[in-house]
């Protein structure tokens, strides 16, 4: 988790710490000797191009401390610097303060920015929360963090420190939930990192990258992977923890993650880094080059990434390690789909299939007699057996940004980032029910007189899991054209295209087809495999009843799947000051945005069939056209000496989009900035936002497969369709924050922020019962998507006919139609609510003590309530603290050192209490992390050297033991596996 860390308190250029630096900066003029000064010394410069254009400075050369440097090449020019934050300088005119406008205030987060070796020009700088210029957004609660910050976490990406957020819920769009079975919605099919804010739906946060928006991921292409962005290219991170569709769109209702990456840079920096955790698994390696390149009126950036990390096998863990989760106090979630197997029979009175019979263990298969089978007992096995809880990732990453000023006024901008990811993981066995008879040579007739048989198996001993694994290729491409229009006005104009290619593979898989001709059905010519030659399954063994030949054939069934997802945008805005009110100016952007969304799918597959089946190809596509506009309107300033006010300021927005296959939907903003007295700022924000659906929700094609679902206390086959829906409409949401921000001049470095916020989240667009599939033959709520078969209705049987003879039906013929016992609505619907209502609150305190630098901070969020309702049948439900939903709390705090060239952080995690399904108790979750840096003040080879060595979860404390459904023995939606990590980072700037 990463906290918000508060503004230092204005220190003067001079107070600088008195080690020395090495410069070589030349004379001339006074930008391209501050670009230099940036490079040499590692820090961060902000200013307006104005302040410094036409000014030169002095040549400064020799081992000097970097405030005298700084102070040298400012002396014969009217300018002031004030360090905002260790390595972070503000210049600005000597008399700003009286002149009040002559220099903005820094965007919210700016203190935040990662020391980039090279200036920043202010109004350059993408501001989160606002389209005006150096404009921040007051009103509505953001935090931030930058590529240092994730540094002194210990963590390796940017995924991970989002992650971390208290504000940000696991639970959906990672890879943990994924493997853990934690993210019902199965469609993370390229194992992707999104964000989840306020647990309202990865989908329902918008991911942007310096303001554009990027392309979609995963089955349905409906929310953005933040994994594929390289850690060396970023400069900070802007979360916006309020609804924000009036000013970007679609999908800001949880808030807006805006990722800004490094622009001006002038050197070269190489990053090195290994991390292991105990136990073993989840070997990680970093390593990043960057190039850039600053010069009068441009600049140019290079940066390449490559990250792997090994998978972390689910044995590795011991409460991941087995089904059985009794030894922790938990129950045996082991399946009767084991080897050896057991023989079904069907039960009338719950209208499924349960054992009754168990072939004996210890034997392969080749002497038993009915005799054998053992009555009224089962055997059971776990599906953990060789699979992983993490994956394994390799990722290579490449980022180039490029900018030229054309003219005085004109600036000629281009960026381009690519990155290809693989990953691979172990997940659980084939099973199936296979039907066996008298063609068999190894038929076995049990004790009833069947001629036939049913028999619950595992190819786990036999072929192991099934082998995922696939790619993830993200492109985003930008062109953009600024030029200044005279006195406060600006225009902007950028193209932009995103585009996400996932492909995935779903291998070692049986074959139905397959799997029916070797257990004794009629031979296929095309497959060219002959029971009578080739061999017979026997499904009576206990490991080595069949040959590598007929276990090969039987597993060689696959599926793969190919989506690409892709934005192409163009967006024109233009902002500047409207008129002068005695309290300031008042501002104004206006803009118009045009973008194309285009989602392709493509199946293919090997399961039922003796031939590779390819699915129909799927591409669909829509075009949104949207105009939006942005006031900033000064009421009272601290001129006007109002008691009580001593300054207000309002701000108002308001966006229409036409989406050309769902409507239209036009969303406001208004938000208030009140500062009572010096040091008290109070604030609100209300406005409404929206989702639409994606292109897969409204086009998706139909589709049925099967599973087992428990009904009347016993396990039910069950048909399941999917599909899209053409009635879809936008989900809606409407958001208030109100809040605090405390900065006391009386004690300078404090900042104390407090947020209640609430959303209410209408129309939300689910598979209610895919969703709840576990119980959805069980939750009266859900009936209304739920349709149990009569075996005795032949338009029932006939309806099954027609589902299981679909053409993309994965198991045909295993199953007659009488074996199935309910049908499952799974497809799109408007029909969810949720209401969340909670507060959250960060304090920050930076001081000195001599030489001495002491850094406090603390980030923590309480859900007052999470209320959710499945459908407008159900009566609301309040899972906050639910296993499986948002905690009530979480929180970090932190403390961090820093004396010359060593430094060291404490860093403390907690999580409260959950509870189960069944009410039972889990236990809350405290870890700490640890890390302990040096940074070189030397010359030569040393030079700009920085190691750090990092422990989260310093104590190696297991996650609280969680008797999970699936069978895992903690909440992957709240907590993750990996235990204590260990890993040393080398940072190298030349």
């Amino acid at each position: 988790m990463l906290s918000l860390a508060m503004t230092a308190p204005p220190v003067a250029a001079s107070a600088a710490p008195v080690s020395t630096v090495s410069f070589d900066i030349p004379a001339g003029p006074l930008d391209v000797a501050l670009s230099a000064y940036a490079a040499q010394s590692h820090q961060q410069l902000l200013y307006t191009p104005e302040l410094v254009a036409g000014r030169r400075a002095p040549a400064v050369r020799g081992a000097l401390p970097a405030s005298q440097v700084l102070r040298t090449l400012l002396a014969d020019s009217p300018i002031t610097a004030t360090t905002i934050r260790p390595d972070v300088i503000v210049l600005k005119a000597a008399d700003a303060d009286k002149r009040g406008a002559s220099f903005p205030a820094p965007p919210l987060g700016v203190e935040r920015a990662t020391a980039l070796a090279g200036p920043t020009v202010l109004e350059t700088l993408v501001v989160t929360g606002s389209h005006i210029r150096g404009a921040r957004d007051a009103a509505s609660p953001i935090v931030t963090f930058g590529r240092d910050d994730i540094d002194r976490s210990g963590r390796s990406t940017v995924a991970e420190a989002l992650n971390a957020l208290p504000q940000n819920f696991g639970g959906l769009g990672t890879p943990a939930s994924l493997l853990a079975g934690s993210d019902r919605t199965g469609v993370n099919s390229q194992a992707a990192n999104g964000v989840n804010l306020r647990g309202l739906g990865a989908d329902a946060t918008l991911v942007l990258v310096d303001g554009r928006r990027l392309a979609g991921t995963g089955l349905r292409g409906d929310f953005a992977d933040v994994s594929s962005i390289p850690t060396a290219a970023i400069a900070r991170v802007d979360v916006l923890l309020d609804g924000a569709s009036a000013l970007y769109g679609s999908d800001a209702v949880g808030g807006v993650v805006n990722i800004i990456l490094r622009r001006d840079f002038d050197g070269a920096e190489t990053r090195a880094r290994v991390g292991i955790a105990s136990g073993g698994g989840a070997r990680e390696t970093q390593f990043a080059q960057t190039f850039g390149k600053t010069w009068d009126g441009g600049h140019a950036l290079f940066s390449y990434e490559y990250y792997d990390r090994d998978p972390l096998p689910a044995a590795k863990r011991d409460y991941t390690a087995s089904d059985d989760l009794r030894p922790f106090g938990g129950t045996d979630h082991r399946g009767f789909y084991t080897n050896p197997g057991n023989i079904l029979v069907f039960d009338a009175p719950t209208n499924a299939y349960k054992p009754a019979y168990a072939i004996p263990a210890g034997q392969n298969g080749s002497s038993l007699t009915t005799a054998s089978f053992r009555l009224g007992t089962a055997n059971y096995g776990s599906a953990r057996d060789g699979s992983d809880i993490l994956p394994g990732q390799t990722r290579n990453s490449l980022y180039a940004a490029f900018a030229q000023d054309l003219s005085a006024t004109v600036e000629l901008s281009a960026d381009a980032r690519f990155s290809r990811r693989v990953f691979a993981y172990a997940s659980a066995p084939a099973t199936t029910a296979l039907s066996i008879g008298s063609a068999n040579p190894h038929f076995v007739m049990a004790p009833d007189g069947q001629t036939s048989q049913l028999i619950a198996y595992s190819f786990g001993d036999e072929i192991g899991p099934v082998q995922a694994s696939g790619a993830s290729e993200s492109l985003a491409l930008t062109t953009a054209l600024r030029a200044d229009l005279g006195r406060t006005w600006r225009i902007e104009g950028y193209a932009a295209f995103a585009q996400e290619i996932g492909t995935s593979l779903n291998a070692n898989l049986i074959n139905s087809a397959y799997l029916t001709e070797a257990l004794g059905g009629s031979d296929n010519a095309s497959t060219g495999f002959r029971a009578t030659r080739d061999g017979y399954l026997n499904p009576y063994g206990d490991g080595g009843a069949n040959s590598a030949a007929i276990l090969d054939f039987i597993s060689s069934g696959y599926s793969r799947a190919r989506n690409v997802s892709r934005n192409e945008t163009i967006n024109m805005q233009a902002d500047g000051t409207l008129f002068a009110l005695p309290a300031g100016d008042v501002k104004m952007a206006v803009g118009a945005n045009w973008r194309r969304e285009i989602f392709r799918q493509q199946n293919r597959a090997l399961l039922s069939t003796a031939v590779e089946r390819t699915g129909q190809r799927l591409s669909y596509q829509r075009t949104v056209s949207s105009a939006y506009a942005e006031l900033r309107v000064p009421l009272v300033s601290p001129d006007a000496a109002l008691p009580g006010v001593r300054r207000l300021d309002l701000s108002l927005a308001a966006r229409m989009e036409d989406f050309s296959d769902v409507g239209r939907t036009t969303n406001p903003k208004v938000g208030l900035a009140w500062e009572p007295v010096e040091g008290l700022a109070l604030r609100a924000t209300y406005g409404t936002s929206f989702r639409a659906p994606s292109l897969s929700e409204v086009y998706e094609a139909p589709d049925v497969s099967a599973s087992f679902l428990t009904r009347n206390g016993a396990r039910t086959l069950s048909l399941i369709q999917y599909g899209g829906n053409l009635d879809l409409k936008p989900e809606t949401a409407t958001s208030w924050t109100a809040g605090f921000d405390v900065t006391p001049p009386a004690l300078p470095g404090l900042k104390v922020s407090g947020t209640w916020f609430r959303t209410d989240f209408s129309d939300r667009i689910g598979q209610p019962a895919r969703e709840n599939l576990t119980v959805a033959l069980r939750d009266p709520t859900l009936a209304s998507f739920v349709h149990v078969i009569d075996p005795g209705s032949a338009a029932d049987l006939a309806q099954v006919n027609t589902l299981i003879t679909f053409p993309t039906y994965p198991y045909q013929g295993l199953f007659p139609a009488s074996a199935y016992g309910a049908i499952v609505d799974a497809r799109w619907v408007n029909t969810a609510s949720v209401k969340v209502q909670g507060v959250d609150g960060q304090i920050g305190y930076s001081f000195d003590r001599g030489a001495d630098r002491f850094d406090l901070s603390a980030n923590a969020s309480y859900l007052l309530t999470f209320e959710r309702q499945v459908t407008p049948q159900a009566a609301p439900v309040d899972v906050v603290g639910v296993a499986g939903n948002p905690a009530r709390f979480r929180g970090r705090a932190q403390a961090a050192w820093r004396r010359g060239s060593v430094s060291a952080s404490l860093a403390v995690n907690y999580q409260s209490q959950e509870k189960d399904l069944a009410g039972k108790t889990i236990d809350s979750w405290t870890t700490s992390d640890l890390q302990l840096g040096w940074t070189s003040d030397h010359e030569g080879p040393l030079g700009g050297l920085t190691l750090a060595l990092s422990v989260q979860n310093l104590f190696d404390t297991r996650p609280p033991f969680y008797d999970s459904p699936a069978g895992i023995g903690f909440d992957a939606a709240n907590a993750e596996p990996l235990g204590r990590f260990v890993s040393l980072q080398l940072t190298k700037r030349w």
